[in-house]
């Protein structure tokens, strides 16, 4: 958030203050702080004017400046009305040298899953991608998808969404195991290090059903429990992220608490072959273990179906 108006939300936030006072404490002219204002306003800032002067009353915008007030994140968030991708724009950043930045759109125009698959995505979603650069491996890099996993499952669960993670990136609801959320990591770097990891999330969240593409099994938080307050979602979304991230190593073990894939059957398609048989467990940095009945097999990539028992 740009200063001047982070010190603007924080001292409306403490209590009534004129806009001469403003003035005075920020050394800025009063016109500059009635400009600051109705920029917040415009923003999604609910800000009250009585005879003790400016006061904040709430928050109910979904852009940047609204997102990053009150994130418990070291997060920079670049928000868009509408954009092509939001990893397209994660990759330009992170190739100009940025990092610790949430891309975030209300609407993505091209947005894509794995394997290049078309992704809708229509106002009323949570649609980002994080900038990062870890100081790891690029063997390890496949760990941020199951954090995203976690971080989207677990925000979605506090939401009221009893949501799990189907392996390797889909966010899913119930027994008919219908799409909530894809993740899409992407890296740049050389076998010994990574230069950056770009993971974009989409999440449908206050999606009517109408909207949701008819040819995939797909919800939203919208159709499971009604419209939810995205603000606070991607706040909550973030700073899971957040925390997961400071200790990779630990993030299996929470992968596993809302996985669905575990212990089913299931047959993986990789780009090779087709590996059917139990899923026994995963490994770090995200591979799953099957079992055939013939050998147990670790699969590092591929897509999984679950099915029925035998």
């Amino acid at each position: 958030m740009q200063e001047t108006r982070e010190q603007i939300v924080n001292a409306l936030a403490d209590g009534p203050i004129s806009g001469p006072a403003l003035a005075d404490r920020l050394d800025i002219s009063r016109t500059a702080v009635w400009k600051h204002v109705e920029h917040l306003r415009e923003k999604g800032f609910d800000i009250d004017s009585g005879d003790a002067g400016y006061e904040l009353a709430g928050v109910s915008g979904f852009g940047g400046i609204a997102i990053e007030y009150g994130l418990d994140a070291p997060f920079t968030i670049e928000y868009h009305d509408s954009i092509d991708s939001t990893n397209q724009r994660a990759r330009e950043l992170a190739t100009a040298g940025e990092s610790d930045v949430v891309v975030l759109a209300d609407e993505q125009t091209g947005g894509r899953g794995r394997l290049d698959r078309e992704w809708a995505s229509p106002s009323g979603g949570v649609w980002l991608s994080f900038v990062l650069r870890p100081e790891i491996p690029v063997a390890h890099a496949p760990v941020f998808t199951l954090t995203a996993a976690v971080a989207v499952t677990r925000a979605a669960r506090e939401a009221g969404v009893e949501a799990g993670i189907k392996w390797p990136n889909d966010v899913v609801i119930g027994d008919r195991e219908a799409k909530l959320a894809g993740i899409l990591t992407e890296v740049e770097g050389e076998a010994d290090r990574v230069e950056w990891v770009v993971v974009g999330i989409g999440i449908n969240a206050n999606i009517d059903e109408t909207d949701l593409p008819p040819s995939v099994n797909a919800t939203s938080i919208q159709r499971e429990v009604g419209p939810v307050d995205r603000r606070v979602f991607t706040q909550r979304l973030v700073e899971e992220f957040d925390e997961l991230r400071s200790d990779v190593e630990s993030v299996v073990d929470a992968w596993r608490e809302h996985a669905t894939t575990l212990g089913q059957r299931v047959r993986v398609e990789t780009p090779g072959d087709t590996i059917e048989g139990m899923a026994v467990g995963v490994t770090f940095p995200g591979a799953l273990a099957v079992d055939t009945g013939e050998e147990r097999v670790t699969v590092t990539a591929g897509d999984c179906e679950h099915l029925r028992p035998v």
